[in-house]
């Protein structure tokens, strides 16, 4: 007899709707001297997962830099839940939860292992939009309000 594998639906484990995701293995580097996976590891893939859904939105580093302007990190926090390990088949998740319309946006971040939709991460990002050319603090360029503005899950004015 062939024992069917039911894998959780990823829908009723996701902290917000509609994720931008990112599938991710779990390689031998990623490892540390723990045998788990290396917490920076996991910022990297967050890190990953926001550029990748920027571009996705038309807003590469190529745009940035065309506009002079950038999302910089302003306050992380990252919850880490449970480990990882080599050859775990892993998903990453964000969602742009807040902005101003202004200056700032907040970005959510989740990562879950595919084989048992264990959550093992979360992530909570704040963002000020800068001029690349000062690094001082400026408005958020239109692109980038038609850009991002598409994906906020709170739209409320």
């Amino acid at each position: 007899m062939t024992q069917k594998i039911i894998k959780p639906s990823l829908d009723s484990v996701w902290d917000y709707p509609q994720p931008h995701t990112l599938e991710i293995q779990v390689k031998a580097d990623d490892i540390d001297g723990l045998l788990h996976t290396n917490n920076t590891v996991y910022i990297g893939w967050c890190e990953q997962v926001a550029w990748n859904h920027s571009a996705s939105l038309g807003l590469d580093l190529e745009h940035y830099q065309a506009l002079n302007r950038a999302m910089a990190i302003t306050h992380c926090e990252y919850d880490y839940l449970q480990a990882s390990r080599e050859g775990d088949r892993l998903i990453a998740g964000t969602w742009i939860v807040e902005w101003d319309k202004r200056l700032s946006m907040r970005r959510r971040f989740q990562i879950i292992r595919l084989d048992d939709g264990a959550t093992l991460l979360r992530g909570d990002v704040q963002f000020v939009c800068i001029a690349l050319d000062t690094g001082r603090p400026k408005r958020l360029p239109p692109e980038f309000i038609s850009g991002y503005g598409a994906a906020v899950l709170d739209r409320s004015d």
